[in-house]
């Protein structure tokens, strides 16, 4: 499959199996995270891949959506500013979120490319999701992927809206 196939192939699923997911297919998904670019090479990110029912259901009172609830794991991807690249010649700003967004990314594309659905969640309480997983003050939780087999009877794909390149672009 090219880039671009799998690119249009991902979307947003809402609805799971209670199918687990299969440990090296984990492995896959965080090995591909794990290749991914970052400012510097320095790596901000931390991954918790969270699979224990007791945690999953602290994990879902950050968020509490009855189809976050059907997936049978989920990952967080967190950034560590204490070790992210500063832009330094003039504003100071971390670019931990852009690096882990970019892993983040990697584990949507990877998943989909193995048969596995994912969603962004960026919308959760952070105090629930630090508590739940004793996440340490150096690290700042950036999204959820809720990750599992696609239920296809109640997840229905849609074709991609997107704006016109010539609304999004700028040739100089």
């Amino acid at each position: 499959m090219q880039l671009k196939e799998l690119i249009e192939k991902r979307y947003s699923v809402r609805a799971y199996l209670s199918q687990p997911v299969e440990t090296d297919k984990i492995n896959y998904i965080l090995e591909c995270a794990q290749q991914s670019p970052s400012a510097n090479n320095l790596q901000p990110w931390k991954f918790y891949i969270v699979t224990n029912e007791n945690t999953i259901q602290k994990i879902q009172e950050s968020y509490n959506r009855e189809w976050f609830k059907t997936a049978p794991m989920h990952i967080v991807v967190c950034k560590d500013s204490s070790v992210s690249w500063k832009r330094n010649n003039t504003d100071g700003k971390d670019f931990g979120d852009v690096d882990a967004s970019i892993a983040a990314e990697h584990i949507c594309l990877a998943a989909a490319e193995i048969g596995l659905g994912t969603c962004w969640v960026c919308n959760f309480i952070p105090d629930i999701l630090r508590e739940a997983l004793n996440i340490p003050d150096h690290l700042e939780p950036v999204a959820i992927f809720p990750i599992g087999y696609i239920d296809t009877e109640k997840s229905s794909w849609n074709e991609k809206k997107r704006k016109p390149l010539s609304d999004i672009t700028e040739w100089i």
